[in-house]
């Protein structure tokens, strides 16, 4: 059997099937043989994935599932259904697997990462162009957003505090997805398409050319959105 027809995915029920084995996604119906991974690197189970072994890709994909998920709680797609990006997550984990190779520079986390982003990013921008939906519909909470110098992201505004762990981020699935919601209705159409053209990684002075607009308004545009949302977070904090 070929790698990729090893690999199945059932994202709405939170397991996968390798091999013809529904495994779920707590580990309870693993084989306990596969505790033997542990002790391996990254990099040896994805050779050993190479060489054939299904419980060496099982375990790959249990162990990077929830590094998956937090990655695609970072972009949303308005009217899209959350478990399909990640669903695309787990098509750019598997080419990661697939595509891996030991002379590499990086990592496998770090190539994972990348292959998982790619095809997140690529599967939104594919699904705005064929539904006609302006990019500024979809955002990454990853990226700067008081400034193009500073390193405080969008998802540290929300969350209060420097970007938290996938296990955390994936427990408070419920109050991101009420920001995100939010996000929708305090933002106008022109802040909407300042903070997507700049969470897409655009310079303010490419933004104002693309938008017809002066820097200085581009620059004003993301700083109402902080404050929104700042707004937003300490009236949600105090009605807690």
């Amino acid at each position: 059997m070929t790698l990729e027809k090893a690999l199945l995915y059932n994202i709405s029920n939170h397991a996968c099937t390798v091999g013809g084995i529904l495994v779920s996604a707590d580990f309870k119906t693993i084989d306990e043989n596969l505790i033997d991974f542990i002790q391996l690197e990254d990099e040896e189970l994805v050779d050993l994935v190479h060489k054939g072994e299904s419980e060496a890709l099982d375990y790959l994909i249990h162990k990077y599932r929830n590094f998956v998920r937090a990655k695609a709680r970072s972009y949303f797609l308005i009217g899209a259904d959350k478990e399909d990006i990640v669903q695309e997550g787990m098509i750019g984990l598997y080419k990661a697997i697939r595509d891996f190779k030991e002379d590499k520079l990086s990592s496998f986390k770090a190539f994972a990462e990348l292959c998982i982003t790619r095809q997140i990013i690529t599967a939104i921008k594919t699904a705005t162009r064929q539904k006609h939906i302006p990019l500024n519909s979809y955002v990454s909470l990853d990226k700067p957003i008081y400034d193009e110098e500073s390193d405080r992201t969008l998802m540290d505004v929300i969350s209060g505090a420097k970007v938290m762990d996938p296990e955390e981020l994936i427990i408070n699935q419920e109050e991101f997805d009420h920001i995100e919601i939010k996000m929708s209705e305090l933002l106008s159409d022109l802040e909407r398409k300042v903070l997507a053209l700049y969470l897409d990684g655009q310079s303010y002075q490419e933004i104002s050319e693309e938008l017809n607009r002066h820097v200085k308004s581009i620059d004003n545009a993301l700083q109402r959105v902080k404050r929104k949302l700042e707004r937003y977070l300490e009236v949600r904090e105090f009605s807690l």
